[in-house]
């Protein structure tokens, strides 16, 4: 089933701290409040245009939502009842910081149909933290999971990448803490510099120098692949592109695209994990959702795979898995996963039919 979020943006709105990369008027495309009827507007809109078979979540995001004013907070969530009571959201879904959670504010969202949270953690290295001025400690990220958990809710992450002190063996580490955590989403943020900040002012002063596009992508495959081999489904990767962010970005590895390049990058990686050097074209076949990603940005996938010597062929099958790769050989049907899941190594498929492929 497909499923789609109706957001909310709440800009800044309550946040104790301004950290060193924050400019949310840039992130959430803009600076208005949203008012109780900004909230029924925006349901009233999804009720006309969900497609059937669509579940739908209302979100507030973009700030730290249980920080606000409490009742500004409720009249928010008060506006969005009557929309959970017909069905045409399955619940609510609010972002906020690790230091803005305790079990009275859970109780209180879980009375008004809130199913899930998603904590800004950002990193779990208390230097880095510190350094780039959140306001809170890996203890507390620790913390407020455990409520939220305890709670019945869903738990959300959020990280970034690139941060000024942070390493990409940093970025590991704190994947690897959030995710022992248990939570059931993720998202992951390359450093964007945004105009206004104080990360803005370290990078015109020489303090700070962003990752590359190519760097970031690099780590962020390999933390997709990290998080979705935990069963951890990583439901963004990257800013979402906005004329804001497009106005007000100095610099950082921003893509429109930039999960597409990451998957990408998974999809070379797995060619070149399971074939050698080939004189003959050989044939792979993926999803038709994924051949964008598995052919690469202006093929870049297979013209790579061509200079080292590989002549691949992708094309698409319809029952082959999103994130796998099917082959045939010595009339064998094999199939390997481009994440690093337990056993994703290559496999038999018994069951799998004769291959009926469009070309991609």
């Amino acid at each position: 089933m497909r499923h789609a979020n109706t957001a909310i943006f709440v800009p800044h709105n309550g946040c104790p701290h301004r950290c060193s990369f924050c400019n949310q008027n840039a992130i959430t495309g803009q600076a208005k409040q949203p008012s109780p009827a900004d909230v029924e507007q925006a349901a009233k809109r999804a009720a006309e245009t969900l497609p059937k078979g669509v579940t739908a979540e209302l979100a507030f995001f973009g700030g730290s939502f249980t920080a606000i004013e409490r009742n500004y907070m409720v009249s928010l969530l008060k506006a969005a009842q009557p929309f959970l009571q017909a069905g045409v959201f399955s619940g609510i879904r609010c972002s906020t910081r690790p230091d803005c959670i305790d079990a009275d504010i859970l109780s209180l969202l879980k009375d008004y149909g809130v199913k899930a949270v998603e904590l800004g953690a950002q990193s779990m290295n208390d230097d880095v933290l510190r350094r780039n001025r959140r306001g809170h400690t890996a203890a507390d990220v620790e913390r407020a999971a455990g409520l939220i958990r305890a709670a019945g809710l869903s738990l959300g992450l959020q990280m970034m990448v690139g941060l000024p002190g942070d390493t990409p063996n940093g970025a590991w580490e704190t994947a690897r803490c959030l995710a022992a955590l248990g939570p059931e989403t993720m998202r992951i943020y390359p450093t964007i510099i945004l105009s206004g900040s104080l990360l803005a002012s370290w990078y015109q002063e020489g303090t700070y120098r962003p990752l590359e596009l190519g760097e970031a992508v690099e780590i962020c495959a390999g933390l997709l692949s990290f998080f979705e081999g935990e069963s951890i489904r990583v439901i963004r990767l990257g800013l979402h592109s906005s004329p804001e962010l497009e106005r007000e970005r100095l610099a950082g590895p921003w893509h429109p695209a930039f999960r597409e390049l990451c998957e990408s990058f998974l999809y070379l990686r797995a060619f070149r994990r399971e074939w050698q050097k080939a004189e003959e074209v050989c044939t792979a076949f993926v999803n038709p959702r994924d051949l964008s990603a598995a052919v690469g940005q202006k093929r870049g996938n297979v013209r790579t795979l061509e200079q080292e010597g590989l002549h691949l062929s992708i094309r698409t099958k319809e029952n082959v898995p999103r994130g796998w790769v099917e082959w045939k050989k010595n009339e064998i049907i094999r199939r390997c996963c481009i994440f690093d899941r337990p056993g994703q190594g290559a496999q038999n498929v018994s069951d799998a039919k004769e291959e009926v492929a469009v070309c991609g």
